[in-house]
């Protein structure tokens, strides 16, 4: 839900008090209906015409209450029946336009279409820019983000050129949305920081505010989290001083998305618990649907999938009646994901499956990483390797792409900020010359003008500095994560898997410990005879073996070239020698066909060894490791050779006259 469309002590029965309040103004209005227009057709009733009250008590009420914004426009229509205003009927039918455009998109498009035809009529040409915007929320609505920016251009293009202040400031506003989910987040705040400015100017405080929403909502797609954590909390309250019912369930929501990225559940359950219960207040399905869907998310990620179901059948339901489909997407993402906990595996494929085509049309780079990576893993559990590995190797990609232009576009929007403030600068500094000039004012006036201006300007840039050490430090960690993993096949490289097995060994306290390295046999013939791609895929496909049978608190990582060790904490010997045995059946077991024409298998020879009761380091486990490795590629490779830990004695549990042999090659 976003700022444009969509706490715990809201009063209900204040809110009752302004439906009914709402009431009496419309049945008031449609008795001045009957009168009034009579009196102002025959020339009786000079001033303003009486509809113009009502379309701008509608547009304030597009803020607090949908309902109420409803009925007020469609009293100012029963009024211009009888007086004729094309501008003012425009306007509200314009303002319909934006209540149906979450609830019925035929409704709307024949509302955009009946303003349209008023057009030739009107007085007021930036009127065009805002027909332009309803059609664009259709758009956006109907999932077309390419179609909506198109027209959405052509609205802030008609409204600058018509300088029509607030048109503009709606164009731009809706605008900077569609910009966002696709990712060009600098251009998005440079649009939402103009709106916030020409609200300001033209005295529309709540979409000033509700503009502020929006530059949140940006902040959390740049991954920003907490920054638009604090953000939505500060509009929040201000959203409640204000009475802006309907506004409090959007931040509320994206609030919840927010503390929902940063893995902060019972934060956010609380505030999908708020945007629940507005919605339901309001009666805003549109908001209920995505509040559910906040709370299914939750569910999920603490381990109750069958109360995230739950929750999702139900915002399916409202979402069935809601032109919306990235809410659709998100439901079919939740849904998949529950699915897939509950061993559903092909319901979740299909449901993950839909929601990718639908992200992937609205550009949503986030979502569609996400839903492609929840596809991955249940193809994974399905048996479809190949189908698995294609969509995990999308997901990364569009990760990497997602990564990229988030860091990107952080820096493009610190070079608009400070471009804008320069700009702001310098024009604030010809203005203090001019004025100078006019009154010839003294030589050391304008040096202390100058002066104050170069302070202002070094405090600027000494905070845009501290943004970017800021960010560059977010970057730093982010690239120190990637220095930890293996760039071909995606598991813990060399570094990490021994960085974590030292510290494991020096704070052992006689608890045993295993260790196995494998090596893939003739791993340099795959290359030479099939190419190095075909070795690559190789690689990747026994380390996503490797992957689906090592779990916690096991794990494995790449040592280089064709070697992975697996480390198995709380496993003697003989335990060890057994989970080698099955690494080196699974791995015989992969299908070849897709690279060897000529039925060759893929196997591997494996060392065995255990830590020592009389404490061991790295070198010493590894070259035991190493030498039973050895061992087995001696013996014919293809089986799993074992070197026992130096001891006092044997254990009568591993008879060190057993130790070689062999348990695969028969």
């Amino acid at each position: 839900m976003d700022a444009r469309r969509l706490s715990s002590n809201t009063d209900p029965s204040s809110s009752r008090l302004r439906r009914r309040a709402g009431s009496a103004a419309f049945a008031a209005v449609l008795l001045l209906s009957v009168s009034f227009p009579v009196q102002a057709a025959e020339g009786d009733a000079p001033g303003e015409h009486p509809a113009k009250a009502l379309v701008e008590q509608s547009a304030a009420a597009v803020r607090t209450n949908p309902e109420d914004s409803r009925r007020s426009a469609e009293a100012a229509l029963a009024l211009l029946r009888r007086m004729p205003d094309p501008d003012l009927e425009i306007r509200a039918r314009l303002l319909l336009c934006e209540y149906l455009a979450e609830r019925d998109l035929a409704a709307a498009a024949a509302q955009a279409d009946a303003a349209a035809a008023l057009l030739s009529q009107a007085r007021r040409p930036g009127l065009r820019a805002g027909v332009l915007v309803c059609r664009g929320e259709l758009r956006e609505n109907e999932g077309d983000s390419v179609g909506a920016r198109r027209l959405y251009d052509e609205a802030v293009r008609i409204a600058t050129e018509t300088q029509d202040e607030e048109m503009l400031a709606s164009a731009l506003f809706s605008r900077a949305y569609v910009v966002g989910i696709r990712g060009e987040y600098a251009a998005g705040l440079s649009d939402l920081r103009q709106a916030q400015a020409l609200f300001e100017k033209i005295g529309m405080p709540h979409h000033a505010l509700t503009t502020l929403n929006g530059i949140a909502t940006l902040y959390n797609r740049m991954g920003e989290y907490g920054q638009a954590r604090d953000i939505y909390r500060r509009a929040l309250e201000q959203q409640r001083a204000a009475g802006m019912l309907r506004e409090q369930v959007v931040t509320a929501h994206n609030l919840g998305r927010a503390h929902e990225n940063l893995k902060e559940w019972d934060q956010a359950r609380e505030a999908f618990g708020i945007t629940l219960a507005l919605s339901r207040e309001l009666g805003y399905a549109r908001g209920e649907a995505y509040a559910l869907r906040g709370l299914a998310a939750v569910a999920n990620a603490t381990g109750d999938p069958e109360g995230a179901l739950q929750a999702l059948e139900r915002a399916a339901e409202l979402q069935s009646h809601t032109p919306d489909m990235r809410l659709k997407a998100q439901i079919l993402l939740a849904r998949g994901i529950a699915l897939h906990q509950l061993a559903r595996l092909r319901e979740s494929a299909a449901a993950l499956e839909e929601a990718v085509q639908i992200f992937r049309t609205a550009e949503s780079l986030h979502e569609l990483a996400a839903s492609i990576a929840a596809l991955a893993a249940v193809q994974a559990d399905l048996g479809y390797w190949r189908a698995a590995f294609q969509s995990l190797a999308e997901a990364k990609e569009v990760s990497e792409r997602l990564l990229r232009n988030q860091i990107d576009q952080r820096f493009a929007t610190l070079k608009i900020e400070f471009d804008t403030a320069a700009k702001e600068q310098e024009n604030a500094l010809l203005m203090r010359e001019n004025e100078a000039n006019a009154r010839a004012l003294a030589q050391s006036s304008r040096l202390r003008s100058l002066q104050a201006t170069v302070i202002a300007l070094t405090a600027v840039v000494a905070l845009l500095l501290a943004w970017v050490a800021l960010h560059q430090r977010n970057s730093n960690l982010r690239m120190r994560e990637l220095a930890m993993t293996d760039e071909l096949t995606g598991v813990p490289n060399r570094r990490a898997v021994l960085g974590r097995l030292e510290p494991m060994l020096q704070r052992r306290e006689g608890e045993p410990l295993s260790i196995l390295i494998i090596d893939i046999d003739h791993f340099k013939r795959i290359n030479d005879h099939h190419g190095h791609p075909a070795g690559d895929e190789v690689l990747r496909v026994v380390a996503a073996q490797l992957r689906e049978a090592v779990s916690e608190p096991a794990f494995f990582g790449r040592l280089g070239g064709e070697e992975f060790l697996v480390v198995l904490p709380g496993t003697r010997l003989v335990e060890a020698r057994r989970t080698a045995e099955e690494f080196r059946q699974r791995i015989s077991a992969i299908d070849t066909s897709r690279w060897f024409a000529n039925g060759r298998k893929i196997t591997a020879s494996i060392g065995v060894t255990a830590s020592s009761e009389r404490g061991d380091t790295l070198s010493t486990l590894l070259r035991r490791a190493d030498e039973a490795l050895y061992c087995a590629k001696r013996s014919g490779r293809d089986c799993v050779r074992v070197e026992p830990p130096e001891r006092s004695a044997p254990a009568a549990e591993e008879p060190t006259a057993q130790v070689n042999i062999d348990l695969a090659h028969q």
